[in-house]
């Protein structure tokens, strides 16, 4: 199971914004690069002003609406025409450079070390590796979990709103942050599950 799963029901409720984005002249790269700005900034955010809340209360918002352009990006592209080589790149790597950019940043947070960050970071990026290289190899881009992009916001935005209200003790971050890491090698194996020639 992932949070993944719910993205057909996500996009449902997308489709008419994404209809009307492509009405107001806006293309699916753009949007892409709107969720790409949006991480980094909140990222800088968090890192500049690790010792206030309003980063933490802010992070949500942001992953939900980073998952909202995201999941609107791939409509535009598949569904209006506007699917491109150059796009499929800017997604992937923006991505990654998304998501790398917010699981640092944390790391300036007292309780949490930059080595539980980039053990997260890394096996961030090494399941998404296999589901890009599954498309490579197979013709079919694999979004398995149990620890995908969507879980992976999940667990930012619910680690910054606990560390927000003060329910979770910085002492608890790197654990928490080495088992994330920890998921992501079972996400990767199930993404490359069948992919044996």
């Amino acid at each position: 199971m992932t949070v993944y799963d719910l993205k057909p029901a996500f996009q449902n409720l997308l489709r008419p914004l994404a209809a009307r984005l492509v009405a107001m002249g806006l293309r699916a790269n753009q949007i892409t690069l709107a969720a790409l700005l949006l991480s980094f900034a909140m990222a800088a955010a968090l890192a500049l002003a690790p010792h206030d809340l309003w980063p933490l209360w802010l992070m949500p918002i942001v992953l939900f609406v980073r998952m909202a352009l995201n999941a609107l990006d791939g409509m535009m592209a598949r569904e209006f025409g506007q699917k491109s080589l150059r796009g499929a790149y800017y997604n992937e790597i923006g991505d990654l450079l998304s998501d790398a950019a917010l699981i640092l940043s944390m790391a300036a947070l007292d309780g949490l070390s930059l080595i539980a960050a980039v053990a997260f970071a890394l096996g961030a990026m090494l399941s998404e590796y296999a589901g890009v290289l599954s498309q490579a190899l197979r013709g079919r881009r694999r979004y398995e979990g149990p620890m995908g992009k969507s879980d992976r916001a999940l667990f930012l935005g619910s680690y910054a709103l606990l560390r927000a209200t003060g329910i979770l003790p910085p002492g608890w971050s790197d654990p928490l942050f080495f088992a994330a890491a920890a998921l992501t090698l079972p996400t990767t194996l199930n993404r490359m599950k069948g992919e044996r020639s």
